[in-house]
């Protein structure tokens, strides 16, 4: 996935409220896109003639944005210091050691104008530092008649890729009102108008492909899909419908040669709205939390929770002391509903969280242990992402278990679903780097023939099959035998993989 906007210069050598209320100075200035005034000029319903009159009177609120921005970057050390060719090569190569150096770098995107006097929305990325070490100095926005201003950054939000910039001018400004994108529909026909590749404005057409849309890059992303051409620089330019209301902010673009192939994704008006609303306030975006680590239900644990396939998430970590664990969320918990909203694939239940007010209560359908439940949550404010990022890691390749010749390392094989383990134990613990609060079983071995031997390997604590807790191997041979008395396919293994615990994973009884 590529964001749709344009980065050049030196750097390259080697893309609310329910409705705004706009302070408009005291004129006759009107939106470009004022209900009543775009009737005429919107193409008829079908397949429109042309898009001419409808273009010619939004195109003036679109604006290109570009930044100027200091990259500090580390030169390479000189191959040939200390050599004859040392002075030589040292201009080249940077002769200094590899000190740093300092470059002016450049980045281009598109924007709309939303009031009279000067509010712009863009993308956060088109007004972000393009590349680690780098500073933004200056924003320009620039006009179709070419006039140009600096801007000033009102408010940003990096989560939904949106900010707003200010412009100030002596005369009321072109601009266009954003729209209600939840009555799109796939199929209607949509304009997009930005600035791709730096070279001005520019009209492109299609139709929406598909509505929430989620492009796997982040728990609260959900887009309009569109074959209009979207291209880089178009990135923070609006999507309209024919009747000349924003219905989307032009994002991203599905690309392996970062060039169209028509699929593009904007950012639903609907959802931008309250974000744009509060960063003009200069407040902060503040969504909503359950402290609990969630997958999604995939096909495998569909099967062997004996549920519908792609019906809700399950609960795989519950914070202690969360918002979850104090509403009495447990591991293994399968969420199908948050206030009547089904959680599918499209509408997580990261996005249906966050989108719920802090000190809200929401109510939620589980399943628990193959039995529906409910329970009510109050939502607190979601930790800001790097403190998110904390809560997982990584660790070393080596597992820490003793070898096969090792003393306590044979244990009874579950040849059921193919894995050898043993009893989990505060030194095995310490060697595999897990949490001396975890409990369970540990592989020691995996039978590369079977479906675990794909996903599982050694040192993987199992915690529990099929909500069932499990000590030891006799424990697992238990709960994989009752399983498949029941003509189940496939078990659910709760995993802890050194840091990383709350993982469910399906496999194969053999």
């Amino acid at each position: 996935m590529r964001y749709a906007y344009a980065l050049t210069g030196a750097l390259l050598l080697g893309g609310t409220a329910a409705s705004l209320t706009l302070q408009n100075p005291a004129t006759a200035q009107v939106a470009q896109n004022e209900p009543g005034s775009i009737a005429a000029a919107a193409p008829r319903a079908g397949a429109p003639m042309s898009f001419a009159d409808l273009v010619a009177k939004l195109q003036p609120a679109v604006v290109n944005i570009s930044t100027t921005q200091k990259v500090t970057v580390q030169q390479q050390a000189n191959p040939f210091a200390g050599t004859p060719f040392g002075d030589l090569f040292g201009q080249f190569g940077g002769g200094g050691g590899g000190a740093p150096v300092t470059r002016e770098g450049q980045s281009l995107g598109s924007g709309f104008l939303i009031s009279a006097d000067g509010y712009v929305v863009t993308n956060n990325h088109v007004i972000a530092p393009a590349a680690r070490g780098a500073t933004v100095e200056s924003i320009t926005v620039t006009l179709q008649d070419r006039k140009e201003y600096k801007a000033r950054l009102i408010g940003r939000d990096p989560t939904s890729d949106l900010a707003v910039l200010k412009i100030d001018s002596p005369t009321p400004l072109p601009f266009v009102r954003m729209g209600d994108s939840g009555r799109a529909r796939v199929g209607d026909w949509v304009v997009a108008i930005g600035q791709p590749f730096g070279l001005g404005g520019t009209v492109t057409a299609g139709i929406v492909s598909a509505v929430h849309r989620s492009t796997g890059n982040g728990p609260f992303d959900s887009f309009i899909q569109t074959d209009a051409a979207i291209n880089q620089g178009n990135s923070g330019g609006p999507m309209f419908n024919l009747n000349g209301e924003v219905i989307g902010i032009n994002s991203q673009i599905y690309s392996q040669s970062g060039g169209n192939i028509g699929i593009g994704f904007a950012i639903p008006a609907t959802e931008a709205k309250p974000i744009i609303d509060t960063l003009m306030k200069g407040q902060k975006i503040q969504r909503g939390y359950l402290g609990v680590g969630i997958q999604p239900v995939n096909d495998d644990i569909a099967a062997a929770l004996g549920l519908p396939k792609n019906k809700g998430e399950i609960i795989g970590r519950v914070e202690p002391g969360g918002p979850g664990a104090k509403a009495g969320l447990r591991q293994g918990d399968v969420v199908t509903a948050i206030n009547g909203q089904a959680v599918t694939p499209d509408r997580t239940l990261s996005y249906l969280v966050a989108n719920a007010a802090p000190g809200s209560t929401i109510r939620m359908d589980v399943i628990r242990d193959g039995r529906p439940t409910t329970v009510a949550a109050t939502v607190a404010t979601r930790p800001p992402e790097d403190q998110m990022a904390a809560l997982t890691g990584g660790g070393s390749d080596d597992d820490g278990l003793p070898g096969d010749d090792d003393e306590g390392a044979v244990a009874p094989a579950s040849s059921s679903i193919g894995v050898t383990v043993q009893p989990l134990t505060p030194q095995i613990a310490r060697a595999i780097g897990v949490d001396s609060t975890v409990q369970g079983v540990v592989v020691s071995a995996v039978d590369p023939s079977s479906d675990a031997g794909q996903k599982l390997k050694r040192g993987d604590v199992i915690s529990s099959i099929n909500s069932q807790p499990v000590r030891t191997a006799a424990d697992v041979a238990r709960v994989v035998a009752a399983a498949k008395a029941q003509g189940r396919p496939q078990v659910l293994l709760n995993i802890t993989r050194q840091r990383t615990s709350g993982v469910f994973m399906a496999v194969k009884i053999k």
